[in-house]
């Protein structure tokens, strides 16, 4: 049995909204290989890294390789990287040091002294985490262009999704890694081919956005890996594919205004309805929130179907006007206006998807860790169609593919592409308690013996769990990702990983997290803030992720108070802690908090984050007020004193 400690009859429910956070992507490049390099022996190996594909264009932007061919390419490239990833790696690490081996953090603070094989780089340089580097980041938000962790010049920052001190973690990037980016995106196609023959004949209804960015006091742009990527050249000025032929024009994607960017993009995709072969957007929650949009917003949507005009109350962005109305929208059409109308007035939207674009081959979604409570509403609205996983990236990096698409998503194992970055992983130990809970074991900081047990990538072992480890050619050195993946399996020699989860994180929904710090600091500063005034304190709090009454989810704060004062507390405090909870920085980081089941009383603790079902219900029934923040949180993009450096 579980014991709970009883709450009182002041306990008080707190909710709010998480902000919306941008997804998490990126892309890679290939570089020109050394003539030769060193192996972990220190031996010369004449190799040459397995050449990326690149067909060549004509000047109209139309590829002069069959598209046949080009995947033939491209699947063999993937077949080459992953025959002998070790050395690849191998070749992979010597770039990097090389490349970078003047830099101040390797050459003058670890002594690397232009050492290029790996026992002497396990051996000098330390396992690190973001607040290791932290004071080099600052150095360079701020203007310092020496060579301090690249050789090549920072051209950005990626604002990651996780914190440090509350503030977004900033992830240093150069130029060429939009390369590598943009090469990682041109395998997810040629792979999924293989089981969808035919995707090139149509279109894809991809809900994509971008996020308001900053600079930093150095004058570098400081935004999401998405904002970048679709703001880039790359994407912007890409030649025609049709793997990359989308409803939406640039303009609708790179509108800042969110309700503008998803009404124009749900119009274009409703006029090309039967041109769609696949829908998608990154994260399940964004896809459904789409969904949920146009719910709300159909008669509008017809209506403008139906006159072939725009309404300027709705959408006055100039740029999304003229791409929607002179691309999209050419004329009137009542017809595909009234079987549009009629679909959404149905009781049930049970297979609207299908319905609505009814060539729809699968419904492209990151729907694995935090995302997977998202399935069965993604089953609902789309009739059961497959479920895609394509890629894992992250703001420091991108990483792998998912070689086989069509497997069920508690299935999907992503391949770690050898050319990304050079890998490593950390054997991740499971704490087991009277044999009930099997939390993960994860130290902020490693010992000598810790660091020793750094496997490579051709070593890692089957069922096995292990924490990422990278380095990068922008900078990042032995650095901890934080997320836990268990090997799958391998394509030919090189493995395969099934993501379990985040490092060190509480509460979660979609991208954003917490951690158990971070919730105390918010929780205290709502105290202090409002409570004290009226004698009020919190003796004790739990939480959860409440992902089933609302879309996006919230998080729900259990307050167990304490007031000592004869002031009744008005509802309006109440509200006014949640919107200060949600202006004490965002919940960031991530790692499934881990109840202890079967605990005596002499251990147990009051968790600060409850997902059993029972628990959840047992706190709803002794709940005495219920309240929501009254308004939107202040937040600008970027850290707290760039606020003046805010731009679209």
């Amino acid at each position: 049995q579980t014991e709970i400690p009883q709450t009182n009859t002041h306990t008080k429910r707190l909710t709010h909204l998480p902000p919306l956070l941008p997804p998490l992507l990126s892309s890679l490049t290939q570089t020109s290989p050394p003539p030769f390099f060193q192996s972990s022996q220190n031996k010369p190996i004449t190799a040459a890294m397995p050449e990326a594909p690149k067909p060549t264009q004509t000047s109209n932007g139309l590829t002069t390789i069959a598209i046949a061919e080009k995947n033939k390419r491209t699947l063999q490239f993937i077949e080459d990287v992953t025959s002998n990833p070790d050395d690849v790696q191998t070749q992979v690490l010597h770039e990097i040091l090389s490349r970078n081996s003047a830099v101040e953090y390797l050459h003058h603070r670890h002594r690397l002294h232009g050492a290029t094989d790996r026992r002497t780089f396990k051996k000098l340089l330390p396992v690190i985490s973001y607040e290791d580097i932290h004071p080099d980041i600052t150095r360079i938000a701020n203007g310092d262009t020496s060579p301090i962790l690249c050789s090549s010049p920072i051209s950005e920052f990626l604002t990651s999704s996780g914190t440090s001190a509350g503030e977004r973690k900033l992830m240093p990037t150069i130029a060429e890694e939009m390369e590598r980016r943009s090469l990682l995106y041109s395998l997810l196609m040629p792979v999924m081919s293989q089981f969808v023959p035919g995707l090139e004949k149509g279109k894809g209804m991809y809900f994509l956005f971008i996020k308001s960015e900053s600079k930093t006091p150095g004058g570098l742009p400081a935004r999401p890996v998405l904002t970048s990527y679709y703001k880039s050249s790359h994407f912007k000025n890409r030649p025609f594919d049709p793997y990359t032929n989308y409803t939406s024009p640039n303009e609708t994607i790179l509108c800042p205004d969110s309700y503008q960017s998803m009404y124009s993009q749900l119009l274009c995709g409703l006029c090309q309805r039967t041109q769609v072969l696949r829908v998608g957007a990154v994260f399940a929650s964004g896809f459904i929130r789409a969904i949920r949009f146009l719910e709300k917003h159909w008669q509008l949507l017809c209506r403008d179907i139906r006159s072939g005009t725009l309404d300027p109350t709705v959408i006055t962005d100039p740029a999304v006007r003229e791409a929607v109305l002179t691309k999209v929208l050419h004329r009137p059409d009542p017809e595909l206006a009234d079987f549009v109308e009629s679909e959404c007035r149905k009781d049930s939207w049970q297979g609207i998807i299908t319905r609505l674009w009814p060539n729809t081959k699968y419904v492209d979604v990151i729907v694995t860790g935090t995302m997977s409570q998202y399935i069965p509403t993604l089953d609902f609205y789309s009739n059961g169609l497959p479920l895609v996983c394509t890629m894992y990236a992250s703001s420091e990096c991108y990483f792998g593919v998912n070689l086989n698409p069509l497997c069920k998503p508690s299935e999907v194992a992503y391949t770690l592409i050898p050319t990304m970055a050079y890998f490593e992983f950390l054997p991740v130990h499971r704490n087991n308690n009277n044999g009930v809970s099997n939390s993960i074991s994860m130290p902020k900081s490693l010992n000598e013996k810790e660091r020793q047990e750094l496997v490579d990538l051709a070593d890692v072992k089957l069922g096995h769990e292990y924490e990422l480890v990278v380095t990068t050619y922008a900078g990042l050195y032995r650095y901890r990702v934080g997320d836990v993946l268990r090997v799958a399996g391998f394509k030919n020699r090189a493995p395969q990983f099934n993501f379990i989860c985040r490092k060190n994180v509480v509460l979660s929904i979609d991208s954003d997290k917490t951690d158990e710090v971070e919730l105390q600091g918010a929780v205290k500063n709502a105290v202090d803030a409002h409570l004290v005034a009226f004698g009020g304190s919190v003796a004790e709090y739990t939480s959860y992720a409440d992902t089933k009454t609302t879309i996006p989810g919230h998080y729900v704060l259990y307050w167990e108070l304490s007031v000592k004062g004869t002031t009744a507390i008005p509802p309006s405090v109440y509200e006014d802690c949640c919107l200060t909870v949600e202006e004490s920085g965002t919940f960031d980081k991530l790692m499934d908090y881990a109840i202890s089941l079967g605990a005596s009383i002499n251990q147990y603790k009051t968790p600060r984050c409850v997902k059993f079902e029972p628990i959840v219900e047992l706190l709803n029934s002794r709940v005495e007020g219920s309240y929501f923040s009254p308004k939107c949180p202040k937040w600008v993009p970027g850290h707290k004193q760039w606020s003046n450096n805010v731009k679209n």
